[in-house]
């Protein structure tokens, strides 16, 4: 008896799509793979079907064997933490004039509890985290008299997108059981090629991550069973097996271990040290694992200065380089992140008049001088035309309007009341 077609999800790559074996005869994985398992329980297997697959170079990659490699890490966290420190806001007004809207239910969901286990924080870098590695974050939406009051985040290996073939609506299958409906399923997608499932970056990139993780393992493998030689000892005689012994015993109680790596020796009768070379081969090696970072940190949109390489200057530009990082590697997840909850978490004609809205004015800030002659510039110093009230300056620096502060020059001071009768002519 064969065990039945196992479902593949609708972003699986068609290679993913496997048939369990029979009983009592090995499973020989998909052949475009070249993989083949020992049964249903081996490791490898539960591996592939988690979302990943063996790549050319003979390494399996999914999300959780991807986040070993020090550079999917970074990038992975990196992002995942700029979306959950930044304050997410729910405004009301339009964009020119809109104020924070905290007497609205989904408010406090979305900037401090978005459920009773998770804070904002750790649910927004959950989600994050989840939309980079699957290409989807789910989280179940639980209202009450039509009021969203708690967000649940679920695992996306647990949730399939399925479009009925009628209407064409999309609703969400949990657990191959029971269906939920959009409106009930908050959905945060990556890049996506159908429109309904996105695309996992650690999928796109699986060949740079996986040969990545074959030179790490290779490298380490090379320290395990390896044999670093430093150099040669000669004699110009032959040495007799007591003198041998004495010599051997000598070198691994004087010179064994790490604390004396690339000590020399103190030689007798006539010995001559010989010192090995690096070979070319090494130095490819490590020409190789620096290549991976640069062709990992490109899927993911992440800046080489911020990976911590050992070529990176933190000097002149690299303020520029952050705006850009913030410009073009985050704002699109602020924009996804914005329009799913509108689309989801928003009814009728809330829609209109409520916005959800990132601050990411805190990581476009340049140094304090540049922020200062900014701000006086808006005011109306050096005879500009000031454009901004001093109340505006302190908001965005997080301190309160003050009353007993003066307008700037060139602005009217705020109108005061007049209770005195005008003079009489």
């Amino acid at each position: 008896m064969r065990v039945p077609l196992i479902p593949r999800r609708q972003d699986a790559h068609p290679a993913e799509a496997v048939s369990a074996p029979a009983v009592g005869r090995p499973y020989e994985g998909p052949k475009a793979l070249g993989e083949s398992f020992d049964s249903l329980r081996d490791p490898r297997l539960v591996e592939f079907l988690r979302g990943g697959g063996q790549t050319a170079s003979g390494t399996i990659v999914n999300p959780r064997l991807a986040l070993k490699n020090t550079t999917v890490y970074r990038c992975v966290s990196l992002i995942s933490y700029a979306i959950g420190m930044l304050p997410l806001h729910l405004l009301r007004g339009d964009d020119f004039d809109s104020d924070k809207a905290a007497d609205h239910p989904l408010y406090d969901v979305l900037y401090s509890e978005p459920n009773n286990w998770q804070t904002a924080f750790d649910f927004r870098s959950h989600m994050q985290l989840n939309a980079l590695l699957y290409g989807n974050a789910f989280a179940l939406v639980i209202r009450s008299r039509g009021r969203v009051i708690r967000l649940v985040p679920i695992c996306p290996d647990r949730v399939e997108p399925v479009q009925d073939d009628v209407t064409w609506a999309v609703r969400y299958r949990i657990d191959g059981g029971r269906l939920i409906e959009p409106e009930d399923m908050f959905h945060l997608r990556a890049l996506s090629l159908d429109g309904i499932s996105g695309m996992s970056l650690v999928r796109q990139a699986a060949e740079a991550i996986g040969l990545a993780l074959s030179t790490e393992e290779a490298a380490s493998r090379l320290f395990r069973n390896g044999m670093l030689v430093g150099g040669a000892i000669t004699h110009p005689k032959n040495l007799g097996d007591a003198a041998y012994r004495n010599l051997r015993d000598s070198l691994e109680a004087r010179y064994a271990g790490a604390e004396n790596a690339h000590r020399w020796l103190i030689l007798e009768e006539g010995m001559e040290p010989k010192q090995f070379a690096g070979t070319a081969e090494d130095n490819q090696h490590l020409e190789m694992r620096k290549h991976q970072i640069e062709e990992i940190a490109r899927t993911f949109g992440v800046p080489r200065p911020l990976l911590g390489v050992d070529d990176t200057s933190w000097g002149t530009g690299i303020e520029q380089l952050g705006i850009g990082f913030v410009r073009y590697g985050l704002s699109n997840w602020f924009t996804a992140w914005e329009q799913a909850i509108r689309r989801t978490l928003l009814v009728g004609d809330e829609k209109k008049t409520f916005k959800p809205k990132f601050n990411e004015g805190a990581l476009l800030r340049g140094s304090l001088k540049d922020q200062a002659d900014f701000f006086a510039k808006a005011l109306g110093s050096g005879g500009h035309q000031p454009w901004m009230h001093v109340d505006e300056v302190r908001s965005l620096m997080n301190l309160k309007a003050r009353d007993d502060l003066s307008p700037p020059a060139g602005q009217a001071p705020a109108e005061e009341s007049n209770d005195e009768p005008p003079a009489s002519s």
